[in-house]
């Protein structure tokens, strides 16, 4: 549904079935009243704003007149909150958007809520993309911000991280999951980690893991093992392997230790947690 439409007796079932999903705001109007159309116009500005907090109804009393009989509409504009069917809150003539605003936060569910319900249903698309998978985690980690790292929110992410093959991220962020909120869909993704991180677990990197133990100075086999790592998406493992040699020696193997360890800063990105750690554990050293 639209989050800004009118409000007809054709449609007017659908959104009462709405408003017991999210709230819904009517504003009764009429064209020939001036001060009508300055109401709906700050409301429309309102719901672009909130971008889908909130579905706004118009009601053009000229047209729909048994719809404002019914709310028993005695002056316009009017405008009403209605949640569940059921109007709460309201007033009647013009009020400025600051005070509208004051208003609907009360009865509003967070901005994080919205965000995370819109990256859920990314998720339940038939076919997910990777570009879905990313556009998620913004607004994922956005909600986990803005919610204090709630539960709900942290199960969600971390389900994606492990969609992604960001074993690591995912890891870390169900280490973090209270007793509370540790349900059948946290053990369910403890499980799918296990699993990935068996997945992970390769015969080259065994192999490779094997030899470095049995030659820890040699660079050139721990370059191939972090690579390998790398590739298996351990990066945590990778990243910290190259720095216990970088902190030893920032010029080590000639450079290609460092060099190494920059492209996988920069194969993680920008935005990500881990890369993030690294690249200040590294400027501690430069600096």
């Amino acid at each position: 549904m639209d989050n800004i439409l009118d409000l007809t007796k054709d449609n007017i079932q659908q959104v009462v079935d709405a408003s017991m999903q999210q709230i819904v705001v009517l504003v009764f109007w009429a064209q020939s009243q001036p001060q009508s159309v300055t109401m709906v116009q700050t409301l429309e500005q309102i719901a672009s704003q909130h971008s889908g907090r909130f579905v706004l109804a118009k009601v053009n009393c000229e047209t729909e007149l048994e719809i404002a009989n019914y709310f028993r509409i005695q002056s316009l504009p009017t405008t009403l909150v209605l949640d569940k069917g059921q109007p709460i809150d309201g007033f009647a003539g013009v009020q400025e958007v600051a005070q509208v605003n004051a208003m609907l936060d009360k009865h509003l569910p967070p901005m994080w809520q919205l965000q995370l319900a819109q990256a859920k249903e990314l998720l339940t698309l038939s076919q997910v993309t990777n570009e879905d998978l990313a556009t998620a985690v913004v607004l994922l980690k956005e909600a986990h911000s803005a919610s204090n790292k709630a539960g709900e929110v942290s199960l969600v992410l971390a389900d994606v991280y492990l969609m992604q093959g960001e074993l690591a991220l995912a890891q870390t962020l169900l280490e973090q999951i209270g007793l509370a909120d540790q349900d059948s869909y946290y053990q369910s993704l403890k499980a799918k980690l296990a699993l990935a991180l068996d997945v992970a677990d390769t015969p080259e990197i065994r192999d490779l893991q094997q030899k470095f133990e049995q030659n820890p100075q040699d660079l050139v086999l721990l370059l191939e093992l972090s690579k390998a790592l790398h590739a298996a998406h351990r990066d945590e493992d990778a990243l910290s392997l190259l720095f216990g040699v970088l902190a030893k020696d920032l010029n080590a193997e000639n450079g290609t230790v460092k060099q190494v360890f920059m492209e996988l800063l920069t194969a993680l990105g920008q935005g990500n947690p881990l890369a993030n750690q690294y690249r200040r554990k590294l400027y501690t050293l430069l600096y």
